[in-house]
This record gives C-alpha cells, structure tokens and sequence, in this order.
C-alpha cells in the first residue's frame, strides 16, 4: 500500500514496476570478453578519465559485440564527467549535438581518424517531469534554448541533458544488450537488466514499457529491426507487439535522422535480413520513401531483371562489410532508385528529349519524388548523379571522352553499376567487358579496342545509298519530250523548243573562262 502510495506521487503508472534495474558485476570468467578485440584508444580514453578521478565505461554496442565475440566497429564510452570536462582532458574532443551534448575525442587525419564518442551518465526521467513544447527541433528553436528535457506533444524527446547515476543512465537505453558497461582496467562488466542473458539466448528486450520508450524516440523502433536483423535475435514479445501500432510516430522525426537510420540498416552486412525484418514487421511500405520506390506493395523486391539487380547490390553490400571493406551508401542508393530513374528517363526520350538532358531531367524528378531536402547533403547527391551519368557515355566507345571517363574520380563506381546492369541482362555484356579491358590496358591494347570498337560501329551502320540530285520539274518535262518525239508534225506541235538544262557545276572546282561573243 505504502510502495503503491509514493508510486502515485512518483507519478508512477500503477501496476508497472520501476525500470531500474540491479546492479550485477560480472568477472571475466563469466563474460569471457577477449581483450584483443578491444580498440586501444577507447581503451586509452577510458583510462585517461580515470586517471582524472572520473568513472568511464565502454558502454552500448560495443560491450554486445565483444560478448558476442564479435570485433565492434565502433566504440562509445560513458563517464560521470560532464562534456566539459571531458573535454578538457583531451587535446582533440569536441562537444556536439543538442538533442544530446555528448564529445568527440579524435584520434588520427584524414581517412585514418577515429573517433571515440564519450557521452556523460544521464538521468531517468518521464515526460511528465519535461518540459513540453508544440512543434518540434525546427519549428520551436527558440523554445528549446537553454533548456535541458523537453518532449514535444507526442512525448517525443527533443532535449536530455540532465546528469544523472549510472544507473539510471542504463535504465534510459533502449535494450537490455545494449545497457552493459565495460571496464577494461578491471576486466569487469556490469549489468543491470540481465542483457548478458538475453545476448546469449539471442533476444532483444526493450528496457521499459515499450509502448512509452517507443513514444519517447519513435527511432527506436527502427534500431530494433536493425538490431534483429544485424544479430539473428528475435524480438521479445511485449517488445514487438507495439511496433506496427506505433509506426505512424516515425512521420514525427526530422527526414535526415530517419534517412541516415535507413542507411545504417542497409549497411550492417544484412541488408537483405533488415527488408524481411521490415515486412515481417509490417514496416516495409510507408516509411521510406526510396524503399517504397524499390519493393512492390506487399514490400517484396521485384520479380525479374529489376529486383535481381537491387538484390545483387545488396549482395554486393553485404559482402564487402562481412570483408571489412568500405561502402558507399551513394552507390547503393544510385541501385535502388535506377529502376525509377531509367523508366522516367525513357519516357522522356520517347518524347523527344535528347538522351542526356533527358536522362539529368529524370534524376531531379526523383531527386524531388523521393528524396527531397536530403538531395542538398551535397557528396551523396553527387556521387548519385555521376554514376547514373556516366551510363550514356559508356555507350560511346571513340574520340578523348574515354580517356577522359576512365580517369574520372568516380570512375571505378560508375563502371561496377555498368557491370551490375550488364549481370541483370540489361545492356551487353560485352560493353562492360570491353570498358574492364580498356581501364586496365596498355596504351598498345587501348589502341587496339578502340579500333575495335570503331569496326563494330561500321559494320552496325546501315550501307548509304546515293542519290541523284533532284532534278527541276520543267527539265524533266523536257527530257520525257526529246526522249518520246519522233520528228514531224506532232513534234512541232509540241511548242517551242526547251532550253538545255545548265550542268551543275562540281563544287570547289574554278570556274571556266566566258566565252567571247561571235
């Protein structure tokens, strides 16, 4: 009675226990995590804010994935030091964000920088406790200045920067595998929601009451398909049954945080497991544009050339993260929304537009239909535009213009698109083929293919056929006369006689001289 007393003034649901967890240590002959998966410097930051006198954990994903036995891609740490402090410790860190003040410790230049995100332990607090505004983070700019925990009318959350214990922190991540710390001093992991269990049965169990943390960031239901797919863990039940219900929440959040969860879920190495998680969650259609252009209604891949082209990308994506190589989400973009781009393009030139203002009118159209303000990212939009660009040109196989593509910075993406359409059936093998052979060439082979090419476009050529020039009507009448008259009085009949047709000079031959008058 008591408990059920200061729930109420808690302004606690009744019937709903407290989200805070226990706090369990667990050694190293438990977890089993292997030290040479761990990245020396979240290591070396870790152990910097300790030698400062602060706490600091490897937190999040990180920790699931060396439970798992898995190397992380990326390395968060949680610390009780405010960003400030962080950043005062380190040479290269950098705080950002507004939703969440967290810092960027920077190790490295250029393509070999890493960066070790630390965020500050945050407070548990309901949306009952925050401030709430109407609009959201464009339209209420100015009544978000200043504050700390704001929710907008949804119970969304727009600010949490309010400092709290490390367990409250866990309590306020979404699921339980992703709560755990990890002190790599001390070899020691700690836990509070059991998600060392559920890492091992391979379940996935939101932290909460799942209909009131999906409320809170409706994002968290697209991290839990990512989550599914990425692992092969099955949702937990209470845990999935909100999810179709609360779908239509997403249309709240900002379109380029909702474009970059697309991304991360098309580029964790099982693309082709995140769309049957989609549709198997009913949420293949409605909530990406660009997957709505790419699946048929019932958010399959199409049957045909077209869904076995987007299937080989994702193929191709997948692979190349399981071999620990790069990826481009603006190639796997440019293959998802060729399908659309091609049949606009078609239509075009069928009505007279000439092939390559046509094919550049067709991806604006697109551009606009699918992916609007996010086109303006600059890079990405480029990069799109060049691969679907080239495609023309590689039809054109004489003059510099080859030269000329193959040294292009984007060369090598615009060709490995050619070479898709080429596996699909889509364009001749053989243009991918020669295109492969002339990158790779000596200047002797160059010559070679080229002249090659140069044959093969004779021999497609139709044969001219030459013409006499049109003769004058009068001339003609003429020569039918001459050539039908056979003296007499018929004849003469015929009237007077007709001029001789002057011959038409060969061009650029002189003149001949006037001849002088008799």
């Amino acid at each position: 009675m008591i408990k059920k007393f200061i729930d109420k003034l808690l302004g606690k649901p009744a019937g709903k226990s407290s989200p805070l967890g226990k706090r369990v240590e667990v050694q190293v002959a438990e977890h089993r995590i292997d030290p040479d998966l761990l990245d020396d410097r979240a290591v070396k930051v870790v152990q910097t804010l300790a030698d400062a006198g602060f706490e600091a954990y490897i937190v999040g994903g990180a920790v699931r994935d060396l439970l798992l036995g898995m190397r992380p891609k990326d390395f968060d740490v949680a610390t009780n030091a405010t960003p400030e402090q962080v950043k005062s410790l380190f040479r290269r860190a950098f705080i950002i964000g507004r939703r969440f003040r967290i810092v960027h410790v920077v190790y490295g230049r250029g393509r070999e920088h890493e960066v070790i995100e630390v965020s500050t332990f945050r407070a548990l607090l309901g949306s009952e406790s925050a401030e709430q505004v109407s609009g959201n983070e464009k339209t209420s700019k100015a009544e978000l200045a200043g504050k700390s925990h704001v929710v907008d009318a949804e119970g969304r959350v727009l600010r949490d920067n309010v400092w709290g214990p490390q367990i409250e922190d866990a309590a306020r991540r979404d699921f339980t595998v992703n709560a755990m710390y990890y002190d790599p001093q001390r070899q020691l992991v700690v836990d509070y929601h059991g998600g060392l269990g559920d890492a091992r049965k391979k379940v996935l169990r939101i932290i909460g009451d799942a209909e009131t943390r999906y409320r809170e960031d409706p994002v968290r239901i697209i991290r839990a398909v990512r989550f599914a797919a990425k692992l092969g863990f099955e949702l937990e039940p209470k845990t999935r049954k909100p999810i179709q219900s609360m779908a239509d929440l997403l249309a709240n959040v900002p379109a380029s945080r909702l474009f970059d969860e697309m991304i991360k879920l098309l580029q964790t190495g099982h693309s082709l497991a995140s769309l049957a998680q989609l549709k198997k969650l009913g949420l293949a259609r409605g909530i990406f544009p660009i997957l709505d252009a790419m699946l048929t209604p019932e958010g399959d891949l199409h049957e045909g050339q077209r869904g076995q082209f987007v299937r080989l990308a994702f193929e191709d994506t997948d692979r190349r993260v399981a071999e620990g190589r790069g990826v481009s989400p603006s190639f796997m973009l440019a293959c998802m929304l060729w399908h659309e781009v091609s049949e606009r393009w078609a239509r075009l030139r069928e009505a007279g537009e000439a092939p390559v203002p046509a094919l550049s009118q067709a991806i604006d159209a697109v551009f606009d239909a699918r992916i609007g303000d996010i086109s303006g990212r600059g890079k990405l939009a480029t990069d799109m535009r060049e691969i679907w660009m080239m495609q023309p040109r590689f039809e054109r196989r004489s003059g510099n213009g080859v030269y000329t593509l193959v040294e292009q910075a984007r060369y090598r993406a615009g060709f490995d698109f050619l070479r898709l359409r080429a596996d699909v059936g889509e364009i001749e093998p053989a243009l991918a083929d020669w295109w492969e052979d002339f990158a790779l060439g000596s200047e002797e082979e160059r010559e070679a293919l080229l002249e090659q090419a140069r044959e093969a476009d004779r021999q497609r050529r139709p044969p001219k056929v030459h013409r006499l020039p049109r003769k004058d009507a009068a001339a003609t009448a003429a020569s039918a006369t001459v050539d039908s008259g056979e003296g007499g009085e018929g004849a003469a009949s015929a009237g007077p006689a007709k001029k001789r047709r002057r011959r038409r000079r060969p061009a650029g031959s002189k003149p001949a001289a006037t001849p002088s008058a008799e």
